[in-house]
C-alpha cells in the first residue's frame, strides 16, 4: 500500500471511531434520562392513610402551679417582753382561739391591781355622792366631776387588761403550725417570729393562663392535679378566681384553684401540674404521628384525589396522649399519612398500604 492509500484509510478509521464513540454517547444519555422517568421517584410510596373524622374533643389547659395555704400567717408579738410558757410543739395542729406562747406580765398585773382598786373606790365615792345629790346637799357639778373620774378609772383597768391579754398570743384561725422559734426565757419584740400558722384543710394552687386562652377560663370549672410527692395520686379542685390584670412581662394572668385537702398532703409551695377542663365538643382529632414539626411549621400529608401527596399547615388546638386535635387547615372528609410520614415528599405519589396490627411487628 502507497502512502496516499495509507492516509486515507487511517483517515476512513479515525472517522468510524469517532462516529461510533458519538454514537455510544448518545444512547448512554437516551438510556440516563430513561433511568431518571422510571427510577425510585416514579415508585408509589406505600404509607398508612386515614380519613379525617369528628371527634368529641374535651379540651384541657395545663399549666404549672404553685400550692398555697388557705390561710397564712408567721404569729409574733405585740409587745417587748419575756417568754414565759410555750403552749405548743412544732407540727401541731391546734383550734383557733387556742393559746401559744404566754409572756412575762408581773408589772402589768400588779398596775391593774392598783388600777382595780382606784376604780373600786371612785366608783363607791360616786355611789355616795349620787344619794347627796339626790338630797340636794351637794352640787350637780360635784357628781359629775365624781362620774368623769370614775369613768376613768374603770377605762384605765380595761387598757391595762388589754396590755395583758396581749401578752397571751394565740391561733387566729384553725391551723397547722410550722417549727417552734421560741423557748421559755427569749426576749420577744414585735415582728420576731414565734412560728408559722397555715390552714391546710383547703388549699389554693395558683397558675399561670396566657393572654390567648383566657377566654375560655372561668370560675367554677374543674381542675385536676398531680405532684411528683404523689405518684398516681390525682387531687381534684375547681376555679375560683382570677387576678384582675395580667404580667407585663409573660403577658400572662394568674389564675386561683381551691383544692380540698382534708388529709394535709398537700404543703404551701408544692409544684402541681394542673390541668383545666373547659367542656367537651366535636373537632378534628388525627393521630399525634401524623402532625409533623419543622421548626415554626406544624403540618400533615394530604392526600389529593389524584393519590398525590399535599403539604398543609395546620394549628394544633390541644394534644392528648396519642391524639391532636387541629383547630384549622383540615376538614372532616380529608384523607392524610398517619403513618409512614418520614419518608413522604410532596407531590410524591402514595400507595395505601393495611396498618400494621400492635403485637405483628414484634414478632
Amino acid at each position: 500500500m502507497n502512502f496516499r492509500a495509507e492516509s486515507t484509510f487511517r483517515l476512513w478509521a479515525g472517522g468510524m471511531i469517532v462516529g461510533l464513540m458519538l454514537a455510544g454517547c448518545h444512547r448512554g444519555g437516551d438510556a440516563g434520562k430513561a433511568g431518571a422517568k422510571g427510577g425510585d421517584g416514579g415508585q408509589p410510596i406505600e404509607v398508612v392513610i386515614q380519613p379525617v373524622r369528628q371527634e368529641p374533643w374535651t379540651d384541657t389547659l395545663q399549666a404549672l402551679g404553685t400550692v398555697k395555704a388557705h390561710e397564712s400567717v408567721t404569729v409574733t408579738a405585740k409587745v417587748s417582753e419575756t417568754v414565759d410558757k410555750v403552749h405548743f410543739e412544732s407540727g401541731q395542729w391546734v383550734n383557733r382561739g387556742a393559746p401559744l406562747v404566754t409572756l412575762t406580765g408581773q408589772q402589768q398585773q400588779a398596775a391593774l391591781a392598783a388600777a382595780a382598786a382606784a376604780a373600786k373606790e371612785a366608783d363607791t365615792l360616786y355611789q355616795r355622792q349620787s344619794q347627796l345629790a339626790a338630797q340636794q346637799l351637794i352640787a350637780t357639778s360635784m357628781l359629775d366631776t365624781q362620774k368623769a373620774t370614775r369613768d376613768a378609772a374603770i377605762a384605765q383597768v380595761q387598757q391595762i387588761r388589754a396590755n395583758l391579754s396581749d401578752r397571751v398570743i394565740r391561733a387566729p384561725f384553725s391551723g397547722l403550725l410550722g417549727l417552734r422559734q421560741v423557748s421559755p426565757g427569749t426576749l420577744v419584740t414585735p415582728g420576731t417570729a414565734i412560728a408559722t400558722l397555715d390552714d391546710v384543710s383547703r388549699v389554693y394552687v395558683d397558675f399561670p393562663v396566657v393572654e390567648t386562652e383566657l377566654a375560655n377560663v372561668a370560675s367554677g370549672q374543674a381542675v385536676s392535679g398531680t405532684t411528683q410527692a404523689y405518684p398516681g395520686r390525682n387531687f381534684s379542685g375547681t376555679v375560683q378566681t382570677s387576678a384582675g390584670r395580667l404580667d407585663t412581662d409573660s403577658r400572662a394572668m394568674t389564675v386561683r384553684g381551691d383544692f380540698p385537702n382534708p388529709d394535709h398532703a398537700l404543703k404551701p409551695g408544692m409544684l402541681m401540674n394542673v390541668e383545666v377542663t373547659r367542656g367537651t365538643h366535636d373537632a378534628i382529632v388525627v393521630p399525634e404521628l401524623a402532625v409533623m414539626q419543622i421548626g415554626s411549621q406544624t403540618f400533615v400529608w394530604r392526600v389529593t384525589p389524584a393519590g398525590k401527596a399535599q403539604k398543609v399547615e395546620v394549628v394544633v388546638g390541644g394534644r392528648i396522649p396519642g391524639k391532636a386535635m387541629i383547630r384549622s387547615g383540615l376538614d372532616a372528609g380529608d384523607r392524610i399519612v398517619v403513618d409512614g410520614v418520614g419518608k413522604v415528599k410532596a407531590d410524591a405519589t402514595l400507595k395505601a398500604a393495611a396498618p400494621v396490627a400492635a403485637g405483628a411487628a414484634k414478632k
